[in-house]
């Protein structure tokens, strides 16, 4: 089985890199011209891998396709461009998108997927970067049951958690809900963390002692330690948390569905971005929290 990857990103590259040491041979394409050429390059002892210039490329070598591009226009690019995938993909084909995308286009790229006689099936995912190096990716599926079990063996050489919400565009939707609630986890983590300081407790000790009760969380054990620890290097940037949230609140509107917790988040994080700090981790909303708190 011949195996097509497009991105090789913070995500996308190890993932790639997962799937080389399962066994699978990789085509590999990216809009950065050089990427791919240099992944190839990298990562030749651990498989067969080749370099391509587009995305149409990709899908004329390979059986699955896999997407891990930023936003919806860029899956539509690499979907519907001139030298896309639908252009030169055989009948048969399964697309395999595990970007975080709007539900809307992702039901419009299936629905235009099928017209070719191909398969689509979204896959986004949750473990961060650290999930994609582990290969234990929570992997969050929509799209034709069948399809998914004939690619199982590929999503299962990036992740353990595999799960099928029905219908093309409910694995984003599963996704988008992991996102509402890993922002109101971060803003939690943000105030207690502020509120405990100005008490005067020490932060460490704090810590310690919250992710061992039921106050515990992702975001209070990974990036409330780097809150304490002031290290606001990027493992999920800022200006992505927004791109997720922004598509969370439009089809929240879309629904009639109040957010109020995930609404404030979303702009609690435009003040990190109007500092210019967009690159940084999300959990940058500490210093935001500290200075509301006069820290």
């Amino acid at each position: 089985m011949q195996i097509g990857f497009i991105g090789l990103g913070i995500m996308g590259a190890p993932q790639a890199q997962n799937l080389l040491r399962a066994g699978f041979s990789l085509t590999v394409a990216t809009r950065t011209p050089g990427k791919a050429e240099k992944f190839a390059q990298d990562n030749k002892e651990l498989g067969k891998v080749q370099a391509v210039n587009t995305a149409a490329e990709v899908a004329a070598a390979s059986d699955i396709v896999i997407t891990m591009v930023t936003d919806s226009p860029d899956v539509v690019a690499v979907a519907r461009g001139e030298n896309g995938i639908f252009a030169t993909a055989k009948p048969g084909t399964i697309i395999i998108d595990m970007s975080t995308i709007s539900p809307k286009v992702t039901q419009e790229l299936a629905a235009e997927a099928e017209a070719k006689g191909l398969q689509w099936l979204d896959a986004p995912v949750s473990g961060g970067q650290k999930g994609a190096i582990e290969g234990t990716l929570t992997i969050m599926i929509g799209g034709d049951s069948a399809a998914l079990e004939k690619a199982r063996p590929v999503l299962e050489a990036m992740g353990k958690r595999i799960t099928h919400f029905g219908k093309a565009g409910n694995g984003q939707f599963a996704k988008l809900s992991n996102q509402v609630i890993v922002a109101c986890n971060l803003l939690s983590a943000c105030e207690g963390l502020v509120f405990a300081a100005k008490a005067g407790l020490d932060l460490n000790t704090v810590h310690s002692a919250l992710t061992g009760g039921a106050a515990n969380s992702w975001a209070l054990d990974v990036l409330g330690k780097k809150m304490i620890d002031r290290d606001f290097a990027p493992a999920f940037m800022v200006k992505l948390q927004q791109k997720d949230l922004r598509l969370v609140l439009d089809a929240a509107s879309n629904s009639h569905t109040a957010l109020p917790g995930t609404s404030l988040v979303h702009q609690l994080l435009a003040a990190v971005e109007a500092e210019g700090r967009g690159d940084d981790g999300t959990q940058s909303l500490f210093r935001i929290i500290e200075r509301l708190a006069g820290i």
